[in-house]
């Protein structure tokens, strides 16, 4: 994560047990009391993700350790007669600093490349966080400020050039399509709107369980995601996939029916719920970067103690805060087939 002057929030970064829970716990009944009878909005499964009408410009405390994409540049516009081969890019998150250590968890980062015909150029096409992945999962707790702080922005990223080795030495670099000029231009001003109103990352999946057909929460929003997204798009566009085995990395939670809290102004605001605010802010203490050995040990026990002891877990999407009671197993990774799609069929759920 980047460099952030986390605060402890008051509380000596010790959890509240016992009778020390109970005033929050009624507050947390009364919410999904109220929940449950006014806001019949809020009982769609999964939560739609928030499209934003415009990108923001990111806040200077935001700061990425590695550059986000360095070498990029605008989606060429190609002749209408050329052949555009689609190719499908997966390795090892953080394959440049630790190889295929992750790969052995199947903790794997996907992207797309394209080769033009007629130019011979390649491409790279890929959606990730801006200021690395801690920082999208887990807020900044400022000392200066009531509320916790988010630096998690997600965007597309397109450069000119595949790096083989990167992709191929442990990973994945296989040929699933091919398309004309003219479907690849559309799919760049897709790219374009869809880059601009999804602008933040969502590591987790959350579902009610691990079983085939249990209910989803919310869905992630992440590089996966996007490639999904626009293999479904080129194949509403015409795109005929070749039928091969596509699997793709995903994080889960699970928990029972989730509690809409509120938002940032509503929890943290002048006129807001202090208690609540107060839980969330102990809830993610242990989570801040740049821990020493000690800290870093505690904390592993302070999340254990929140997460699995007492089945208590914060959620922040679409800008908004949720309660999860947490059920077994409680987290899970999984490497899973999605098929790719057939010739404008859709994948649902993206």
């Amino acid at each position: 994560m980047a460099q952030a002057g986390s605060a402890d929030p008051g509380v000596g970064g010790h959890w509240a047990a016992g009778p020390r829970c109970a005033p929050w716990r009624w507050a947390l009944a009364l919410l999904w009391l109220a929940t449950a009878a006014g806001g019949p909005s809020r009982r769609q499964w999964p939560v739609p993700y928030k499209r934003f009408s415009f990108r923001p410009e990111p806040d200077p405390y935001c700061q990425a350790k590695y550059t986000f994409c360095p070498t990029g540049s605008p989606i060429p516009v190609m002749k209408g007669d050329d052949v555009i081969e689609v190719f499908r890019l997966q390795t090892p998150v953080w394959e440049f600093k630790y190889g295929n250590l992750l790969g052995h968890l199947k903790i794997m980062h996907d992207a797309i490349g394209f080769k033009s015909t007629l130019t011979g150029k390649n491409y790279t096409m890929e959606w990730y966080e801006l200021f690395q992945l801690g920082n999208c999962t887990f807020p900044h707790l400022r000392p200066e400020m009531n509320a916790p702080f988010w630096c998690n922005q997600g965007a597309a990223c397109f450069f000119e050039g595949i790096d083989d080795i990167h992709w191929k030495e442990n990973g994945t670099l296989v040929l699933v399509a091919t398309i004309s000029g003219n479907t690849f231009n559309q799919m760049a001003k897709w790219v374009k709107r869809d880059n601009e109103t999804g602008i933040y990352y969502e590591t987790w999946t959350v579902q009610a369980s691990p079983t085939k057909g249990a209910e989803t929460w919310f869905e992630s929003y992440d590089c996966s995601k996007f490639v999904l997204r626009t293999y479904k798009k080129l194949a509403e566009l015409g795109a005929e996939f070749k039928k091969i085995e596509t699997n793709y990395t995903r994080i889960f939670l699970y928990s029972g029916e989730p509690t809409y809290l509120g938002n940032e102004t509503s929890i943290f605001g002048p006129t807001g719920n202090k208690t609540l605010a107060l839980a969330i802010k102990r809830f993610y203490y242990p989570f801040k970067p740049h821990l020493s050995t000690k800290e870093f040990l505690l904390s592993i026990l302070q999340i254990f103690d929140a997460v699995i002891i007492h089945r208590e877990f914060y959620l922040f999407y679409n800008f908004e805060y949720w309660f999860l009671p947490m059920k077994f197993p409680f987290i899970k990774i999984t490497y899973e087939e999605i098929p790719l799609p057939k010739r404008n069929e859709t994948l649902s759920g993206l």
